[in-house]
């Protein structure tokens, strides 16, 4: 049995422990020992974008991060974009503008989303377009997509107070 690492993280918030082989994966130990099975595996080659997470506040494929690598990191996964029982409102656009059918994709997408719309909170479409590119979409095109973050950065944008002058 190979020797096991031990790693020391903050998984949406909270500081976990855990044990992993050399050669696990982020998603492996984030599905399989920590139980958060939102980030779903797509390719397991980083091309489909599925697994997406934040790690030090950057979005990563966690089928491609070695989970040893997060030791000391900050992640983020899909579960912790909802607050308090109440949607994000990225999540609320996707689910009203019916930008997801079968879920695969979808938690990849709301990562990377709310990881543009905090760096950019009026990107155009070509910035939306250009910043979800690692995602691919075998269900609903990526047009509903699109919309869906422009409405969100909207929302977003009106719910903010207005700067003072």
């Amino acid at each position: 049995m190979p020797r096991r690492t031990h790693v020391a993280a903050t998984v949406n918030g909270e500081e976990v422990e855990f044990l992993c082989e050399p050669r696990q994966s982020l998603l492996e130990v984030l599905r399989e020992n920590l139980r958060l099975t939102g980030a779903k595996e797509g390719c397991n080659n980083g091309n489909c974008g599925a697994c997406t997470v934040m790690m030090n506040s950057v979005p990563v494929n966690s089928c491609i991060v070695l989970a040893v690598e997060a030791d000391g990191a900050e992640i983020e996964t899909v579960e912790a974009i909802a607050r308090q029982g109440h949607m994000h409102p990225i999540q609320q656009c996707f689910l009203e503008g019916a930008a997801l059918q079968c879920g695969v994709c979808t938690p990849g997408f709301l990562v990377a989303a709310k990881a543009l719309l905090e760096k950019n909170p009026n990107p155009g479409e070509h910035e939306i377009r250009f910043n979800l590119a690692g995602n691919l979409c075998r269900c609903t095109g990526y047009d509903k997509i699109v919309r869906a973050v422009q409405d969100a950065a909207e929302i977003m944008q009106s719910a903010q107070p207005a700067a003072v002058k």
